[in-house]
């Protein structure tokens, strides 16, 4: 009997051991190295890319430019985008435009067409726009230039993104009738009493929605533009333009100095036209005094019912 238990005993060490003895060889083993010589399936590389602005004046990096937005434009053959901005004249120079595709990955450069405008006043910025075509294999979303077209790998610009690509809609179909696009704001500008009576007259007038460039106001006008931006009727765009430049309050560069007219007025009118573009069937530029009233009509909207028919290839009045 005992024989027995310890002969039990005996083959219970030995299993033990020998269990152990499995468990450190194969915790150990190493896989083969021809394993290691197989292809692993990868997806694209990933792409350490700049961040996206989200601010509406970007500076564009090695030059003394701005860049404010990009919109989708293609009016003017063999170009698909316009990107708004505020260069120094006398420093202009040979721009390239890079995209970001739909796919995450980066297209080849294009030449950058640069327009002027030439109602600078005399001022050294002036308002510009940059056309870009877009090469046929990118479904672009975001845009931004260099200033050579083989600095890919050292892109530091950040990203602007394409704006009113919209699906196609039907013809004259339009989020709103009027759109009024307001001069920039500037000074701590604090006149609620005239900026309530003005709004709540477009109002009466038919007008949709307001855009207000603001780069200083009061904080009594602060709170009251506030609230009519939370009801959707005004829409307010900061405006740093002092934060980048010295802007003029007047319009003579020898009496007044600066870099730039009147707080970058053309710039933001110009920008509020391509922002407005794909959403409002009518846009007006104004200054917060000035109102266009009709004296025929009770509204903007019948005025234009009006003079629609009578001038068919009329774009502006």
């Amino acid at each position: 009997m005992d024989k027995r238990k310890n002969l039990r005993g005996t083959f219970l060490v030995l299993f033990i051991i020998t269990f152990i003895f499995i468990f450190i060889f194969l915790t150990n083993v190493r896989t083969p190295r021809i394993l290691n010589l197989i292809p692993q399936p990868h997806g694209p590389e990933k792409l350490d890319l700049p961040e996206v602005s989200d601010q509406t004046i970007t500076p564009l990096v090695n030059t003394k430019h701005l860049l404010v937005s990009a919109f989708m434009d293609q009016r003017l053959t063999g170009f698909d985008i316009r990107i708004i901005g505020i260069f120094r004249r006398d420093s202009i120079q040979s721009l390239y435009c890079i995209f970001l595709c739909q796919s995450s990955t980066l297209s080849s450069t294009t030449p950058a067409n640069i327009l002027q405008h030439a109602d600078n006043f005399g001022f050294p910025f002036t308002a510009t726009d940059v056309m870009c075509q877009i090469p046929q294999s990118c479904d672009a979303t975001h845009v931004t230039l260099l200033t050579q077209p083989d600095h890919v790998k050292d892109l530091k610009q950040k990203w602007l993104p394409i704006r009113n690509k919209v699906a196609l809609k039907k013809e004259n179909e339009f989020e709103f009738d009027f759109t009024v696009c307001v001069s920039t704001l500037f000074g701590g500008y604090n006149n609620v009493l005239q900026f309530a009576q003005t709004l709540e007259m477009y109002r009466l007038l038919g007008v949709d929605r307001v855009v207000i460039y603001n780069t200083s106001c009061g904080p009594e006008l602060n709170r009251l533009l506030h609230s009519y931006s939370q009801e959707g009727f005004v829409e307010m765009v900061p405006w740093p333009i002092d934060k980048h430049l010295k802007p003029s309050w007047r319009w003579n560069p020898t009496e007044h100095g600066g870099d730039l007219h009147y707080f970058g007025q053309l710039t933001t009118l110009n920008e509020c036209i391509y922002r407005s573009m794909e959403r409002s069937r009518y846009v007006l530029l104004n200054d917060i005094d000035e109102i266009i009233m009709p004296y025929q009509h009770d509204s903007l909207t019948s005025l234009m019912d009006t003079l629609q028919p009578q001038h068919p290839n009329v774009q502006q009045l």
